[in-house]
């Protein structure tokens, strides 16, 4: 009889997994300056290598969450955590820019890999009493990672230059690989032996690229609507195709049958696309409108996550102790209360009241984001966690792009590409009242969605 599986190591595993991934992503940020001067790279080459990794991650979450089904979880998540290493071992050597950019595309896929099998090991290996804490805890790992991206990612970057992030990936990415080849010992592979549906996939694949490429691009001018468009009628023909697929990447019956299933994806979906461009706005309202340095502004932001990062495990408790659909629903509702709080927000507002949005903000997403996720994991059967936690994923970088696509827009149409300058400051303003207002009402329309799942 093999030993029990350590729920322990378990979660050790995942949470470091989970603080690297969003640490590298918000520490690059922080590191493009110093990576475009050394390779004399345009501001386009520069938002490629984020844009690329976050490309390559919604390209293939949906394809690794079934790969996990089928293959076994550990499998995969042990094969993303060594091409996540592998290729940040090479971004540590990287020659030019346009390696950076191939490579953060591997990175990427990499961390497809781990982020679409995580959350399904948590569940398989927690009881349902104990799920809810489980995946509160394995959240506020993400909200640490993302918190200490930019504050630790400087220091390295400024001390010692920043090709040290990416050596950083080699000890951790090393150590999670040891951890689970020792303590993970089980495949969780329910859906073994069923076949894997490649050209679905590809039908995917070639629609987000369509789609966030369009997305990314639309102040740009007809060919990315274009595009845009392309790509929401290829996820249109994904979802007729799959619906005719005898073994599917995406079973679409759990969608159209399974109400909690589909009500909590698109909360996901709404809360992502709400929340992320709060930061953004923040940043150049301190910066440019409050006249803070970048430091200082930094030191203010740094509220929402910490605040997330440290409310996470106690909510996902609360959801062990209450319906946990009822908590998110909470949650979904300070984060439209933070919003509308900061759709008000002008020249001569107190930092008090930023600082108190922020913390709204910030409760607001703790009390939703591990509680959904637990709804969404124990809604479907253990055949198809790997598709759930990949659907899941795919829902906040899906979110994530809508929501700075709905800030282009705006921006294109109120700045009409102009800068933020003293001069612009009442059209930037402008800008962000009528964002955040949009993100508001998504949010909103959120809390509906949050409530159709709950049980009569």
């Amino acid at each position: 009889m093999s030993a029990p599986v350590s729920r322990t190591a378990t979660l050790f595993v995942v949470c470091t997994a989970h603080f690297l991934m969003p640490f590298m992503m918000s520490a690059v940020g922080v590191a493009l300056p110093s990576i475009g001067r050394e390779f004399a790279a345009s501001a386009l080459q520069l938002g490629l290598i984020e844009t690329t990794y976050v490309l390559s991650a919604s390209i293939f979450l949906l394809a690794m969450g079934r790969l996990g089904d089928i293959h076994g979880r550990k499998r995969i998540f042990q094969y993303g955590i060594v091409v996540f290493t592998v290729a940040g071992g090479l971004l540590s050597q990287a020659w030019s820019v346009e390696a950076m950019i191939a490579l953060r595309f591997l990175q990427g896929m990499g961390g497809a890999m781990v982020m679409a099998t995580t959350m399904a090991i948590v569940v398989s290996v927690f009881p349902p009493q104990e799920r809810g804490k489980a995946l509160g805890i394995a959240v506020a790992s993400v909200y640490a990672g993302i918190s200490c991206g930019p504050f630790f990612g400087g220091a390295l970057v400024t001390t010692l230059g920043w090709r040290w992030l990416f050596y950083l990936c080699i000890p951790l990415g090393i150590l999670t690989f040891l951890v689970s080849c020792a303590k993970l010992r089980g495949d969780w592979a329910e859906a073994r032996g069923e076949p894997f549906d490649l050209r679905g996939s590809l039908v995917y694949a070639a629609a987000i690229l369509l789609l966030i490429s369009g997305a990314s691009n639309v102040d740009q001018g007809a060919w990315a609507w274009g595009l845009a468009i392309s790509g929401l009628c290829g996820l249109g023909f994904f979802v007729w195709l799959e619906a005719r697929t005898d073994y599917p990447v995406l079973n679409i019956a759990l969608l159209r049958e399974n109400r909690v299933f589909a009500f909590s994806s698109l909360a996901a979906l709404l809360n992502y696309a709400a929340t992320f461009g709060v930061t953004f706005f923040m940043s150049l309202y301190l910066q440019y409108v409050k006249g803070m340095n970048a430091h200082q502004a930094g030191i203010i932001l740094i509220i929402q996550p910490v605040m997330q990062t440290l409310f996470s495990p106690f909510c996902g408790k609360l959801a062990d102790r209450f319906p946990a659909a009822r908590v998110a629903t909470v949650g979904m509702f300070l984060c439209a209360l933070g919003l509308g709080v900061a759709a008000t927000l002008a020249a001569d507002t107190s930092l008090l009241v930023v600082a108190v949005m922020l913390v709204f903000l910030g409760l607001g997403f703790a009390l939703f984001s591990s509680p959904n996720t637990s709804v969404i994991m124990g809604s479907v059967a253990p055949r198809y966690l790997g598709v759930a936690s990949g659907l899941n994923s795919t829902m906040r970088t899906l979110g994530m792009m809508s929501s700075m696509t709905i800030i282009t827009v705006i921006f294109s149409v109120f700045m009409g590409g102009q800068a933020v300058t003293a001069a612009t400051q009442p059209d930037f303003l402008r800008s962000m009242h009528t964002a955040l207002l949009v993100f508001c009402i998504l949010c909103l329309i959120g809390i509906f969605c949050s409530m159709a799942r709950l049980d009569k």
